[in-house]
């Protein structure tokens, strides 16, 4: 094929310069207004996702004026604004027991200096005076190996806590090696009552 060739007669190219259809504008919905309605505004409630066209001048006119809880009674203000809390989904309450509430004491009705109140808010980690009603009370029963390890000391499952580290030091210094010139049966008393000790000092009684 040449550059002469026929062809290239019918070969038309479209000018660049040509502009691009703009979109078509609304006209302003105000009445007597013939300005075009480039900018939105909300219908109302109960017609979300609709919108009036205005154009500057009458949108912020409209805006001004615009409430969207109107013709509204007061209270269905309110509960509209407490389900929006939600995003207006139902909720329900996440406890099963609901007797708790009714049967728990309620502290903030009741004045600090009021003896009713301090009854009601002792401090849990009190340790108990030795000999009360509140200390017998409170005195556990020793679990099998803190049983076994009162037993290797020669203690009493009701034994003090002084009386634990009383009893320790005696023994301590009765089976020591020092004092029992390195006696066999004398050495495994000494490691069997260190073990019992310190299983008693981990567990809190001594």
């Amino acid at each position: 094929m040449t550059v002469n060739s026929k062809y290239f007669d019918s070969i038309r190219i479209s000018s660049k310069s040509k502009a691009k259809e703009k979109p078509s504008v609304p006209d302003c919905q105000w009445d007597d207004c013939d300005k075009p309605g480039s900018h939105k505004a909300p219908v109302g409630r109960m017609r979300e996702g609709q919108y009036l066209h205005f154009c500057i001048d009458h949108v912020r006119e409209y805006n001004k004026s615009f409430n969207y809880f109107s013709g509204l009674a007061d209270g269905d203000i309110a509960r509209f604004q407490k389900d929006a809390l939600t995003g207006h989904r139902p909720t329900w309450t996440t406890t099963t027991n609901t007797t708790a509430r009714s049967s728990s004491p309620e502290f903030s009705r009741m004045r600090s200096g009021s003896a009713a109140y301090h009854n009601r808010m002792r401090d849990p980690n009190a340790q108990p005076r030795e000999g009360s009603e509140q200390a017998a009370k409170t005195i556990r029963r020793p679990r099998p190996l803190e049983a076994k390890a009162l037993a290797t000391m020669g203690l009493t499952a009701n034994s003090t806590s002084d009386a634990i580290k009383s009893r320790y030091k005696e023994l301590v210094k009765l089976h020591h090696p020092d004092a029992n010139g390195g006696d066999r049966a004398s050495e495994e008393r000494f490691r069997d009552v260190i073990q019992a000790y310190k299983l008693l000092k981990q567990a809190g009684l001594c």
